[in-house]
């Protein structure tokens, strides 16, 4: 998609397996655009940097506490020059080898260089696919 001096995808997904990592609700919004949607498997929306970064407090502190995340691209499109369509496969746990159990969509925007998140929908997988993505 972009030059040398753009972002990468998985440059992208490092910054935010970093941020759930640290469980630092900044860094993690700071992913995401000032006017994001952010959907989540249980069916839950968030809209804008503030409520997905207000949100990953209590999840940090409270429902995942002390998990890590696990997240690879499986398939990127270009949309236009500044955007791009990611498909990851993902799963947040504490052990050493964490599953992958959702299938996520980002739409990735370059914006001075760096890309964010303009929407995001996450989605549990269904068992056929585990299967097919935790086999080694």
């Amino acid at each position: 998609m972009a030059p040398n001096d753009q972002d990468t995808v998985e440059a992208y997904l490092d910054r935010l397996r970093s941020a759930w990592d640290a469980a630092d609700a900044k860094a993690y919004g700071e992913q995401f655009a000032e006017d994001a949607s952010y959907v989540i498997f249980m069916g839950d929306a968030l809209f804008g940097r503030a409520e997905i970064t207000s949100t990953h407090r209590d999840v940090f502190e409270k429902w995942q506490k002390g998990t890590r995340m696990a997240v690879k691209a499986i398939e990127v499109r270009d949309i236009d020059s500044d955007s791009v369509a990611v498909v990851t496969v993902g799963g947040i746990g504490k052990g050493k080898a964490i599953p992958y159990d959702k299938l996520q969509t980002f739409i990735l925007r370059s914006r001075e260089g760096r890309f964010e998140c303009v929407a995001f929908q996450n989605t549990e997988m269904s068992r056929r696919t585990k299967k097919l993505h935790n086999e080694s």
